[in-house]
């Protein structure tokens, strides 16, 4: 089902033994749109620190109780790598996280999860073992393109004939983990039009210059489909 990642925050996210807190954010890779990790506020249960879970682990979204289950203990998650606050991810911290948990790497193979076109926990017997380093392609050395999706609230839409709106929502297909739309408010912040732009059209996301480029007229952008229909389909 496509959701709002807007209405996501706050979620309750229960793991097998109890809550442990709220969803907070969540890290998209900004060239492929897979939601990588869902960013957890712990409040008083692991004071400071920063907690990342895959959305291996991630069951259906209950939108009338407000919670998100995690297939995970409290232990599991206490115990899992330390993230520095306020760093980016980088790829040596990925692959220490996903050995943790014994999950297959999603940079390893052409689907938009490594292997499959879904997050799971295993790969089917029929693909090959890719768990070393030297069938990683060198990647320990390497960034990823991990963005926060609170941070992109506001960045600005470059069109191809100048800026147009701001992205103000993102919508995700939640089997996929994948964003398929950016909702981008075309007027201004208090008022506007909200309308769906999908993210193929995507060329490049700016950090610097708090900006997303895409290959569409600020007219083409103007009539796309409104984001208010999707949202009420969707609920």
């Amino acid at each position: 089902m496509i959701r709002s990642i807007k209405a996501l925050y706050g979620h309750k996210l229960a793991a097998i033994d109890g809550e442990i807190g709220h969803v907070k954010d969540f890290y998209v890779d900004d060239q492929s749109w897979a939601v990588r990790y869902l960013i957890t506020d712990t409040g008083d249960w692991l004071t400071g620190r920063k907690v990342l879970i895959a959305p291996h682990h991630l069951g259906s979204i209950d939108l009338d109780g407000r919670h998100l289950p995690v297939s995970l203990t409290r232990r599991q998650i206490e115990e899992s790598p330390l993230i520095e606050t306020h760093k980016p991810v980088s790829r040596q911290f990925e692959e220490e996280y996903y050995r943790h948990y014994g999950l297959p790497f999603y940079w390893q193979g052409n689907g938009l999860w490594g292997m499959t076109s879904f997050p799971m926990l295993e790969l089917p017997a029929i693909f090959p073992d890719l768990s070393s380093d030297a069938q990683s392609g060198g990647s320990a050395g390497t960034d990823s393109h991990l963005r926060s999706t609170l941070a992109m609230h506001g960045y600005r839409i470059k069109a191809t004939d100048g800026e147009f709106g701001h992205i103000s929502d993102f919508m995700i297909d939640d089997k996929a983990w994948r964003i398929c739309q950016l909702v981008v408010k075309t007027g201004g912040w208090l008022f506007g039009t909200e309308v769906l732009v999908d993210t193929e059209h995507v060329g490049r996301v700016t950090f610097e210059e708090s900006t997303v480029t895409v290959d569409m007229t600020r007219n083409a952008i103007q009539h796309s489909p409104l984001a208010a229909t999707s949202r009420s389909a969707a609920s």
